[in-house]
């Protein structure tokens, strides 16, 4: 899908049937064909028209000398489809890189995505305010801005996702519980490399040598760079705190397992003393006291109570 956006004086930014200078081109899960159209009719790289369709492509900054062309990818965060994720139930996150090519000779901005991005549809649908495309850094900045805050959502999401299970593990070890753990380590793993790559391809965008920077971008810039790294630092602090979380229950699961095994052994220990003393009375031996069962019942009873005091006295019972 290819959708065109043209900001005017007259009517603010509306949809337009072919591309002209200063507009802004919305390519959402590019055919064949429409990656041709890209390579031909906007005479994009070709490299830069596969750079942007590759959904392994990590976040980085580059510029092609003989057009002046540059491309921009930063990795956005997405709610993980119901197919690839282990447990439907929790809501789960993966990145997926959003691409956005400068065509200077054409006056254009265009932004490609493998799939319907939430961030780049709100800019779509006249969602954002003071959006001009003919102020293409501008308007990289703002969908960043956009994508940064986006991490801030997911994040807040999944702390209380966390809270939640955090609660239902106090009152019980389910596996289920523990293994949405993993889901949720998972998500802020993709979430930390994205962020710290994008902080690094804003550093690279600061220095204003692949693409223009204007006096009013700088501002906006800057509410960028603390937006990022504020998810950065929350990100940070939530994996802290999931690592300390895990290892905690995994510590008290170790302590209920060793507890289980200690009563098991003394129980086991217990029971043997009968066996080991009514025992020779199965083998082809003259015993004393063979004439009744009094004397060897007290002497196992016995038996069982010394031990039974011994391990009370050494805290096993406790």
């Amino acid at each position: 899908m290819i959708e065109f956006f043209l900001t005017t004086a007259d009517e603010g930014t509306q949809q337009i049937d072919e591309p002209q200078p200063g507009c802004w081109i919305n390519v959402v899960a590019p055919t064949v064909e429409e990656r041709a159209w890209l390579a031909t009719k906007l005479e994009i790289a070709p490299e830069f028209v596969r750079a942007a369709v590759d959904d392994d492509e990590r976040a980085h900054v580059d510029y092609d000398d003989d057009t002046g062309q540059a491309l921009i990818i930063m990795d956005c965060p997405f709610v993980e489809d119901e197919v690839e994720a282990e447990d439907i139930s929790i809501v789960q996150y993966d990145t997926h890189p959003l691409a956005a090519i400068f065509l200077p000779r054409q006056d254009m901005i265009v932004t490609v995505s493998l799939r319907e991005n939430p961030t780049v549809t709100s800019f779509a649908e006249g969602k954002v305010r003071h959006v001009n495309t003919n102020q293409r850094t501008r308007l990289l900045l703002q969908i960043t801005l956009r994508v940064s805050q986006r991490y801030l959502s997911c994040l807040r999401s999944i702390d209380r996702q966390f809270r939640e299970n955090e609660r239902i593990l106090r009152r019980t070890m389910s596996n289920r519980e523990l293994i949405r753990m993993l889901g949720f380590e998972k998500s802020l793993v993709y979430f930390s490399t994205s962020l710290r790559s994008i902080e690094a391809t804003l550093t690279r965008i600061s220095q204003g040598r692949v693409i223009k920077l204007y006096e009013d971008d700088r501002d906006l810039l800057d509410d960028v760079f603390i937006e990022v790294r504020q998810a950065i630092e929350m990100c940070s602090i939530t994996t802290n705190i999931l690592n300390g979380t895990t290892e905690t229950f995994s510590s008290v699961i170790n302590n209920n397992l060793n507890l289980t095994m200690r009563t098991l052994t003394v129980i086991t220990i217990v029971l043997s003393i009968p066996t080991i003393v009514f025992s020779f009375y199965g083998m082809n031996v003259g015993l004393p006291f063979s004439q009744t069962w009094l004397i060897p019942i007290a002497i196992a009873l016995g038996c069982i109570g010394i031990a039974a005091v011994f391990f009370r006295s050494s805290h096993l019972f406790k």
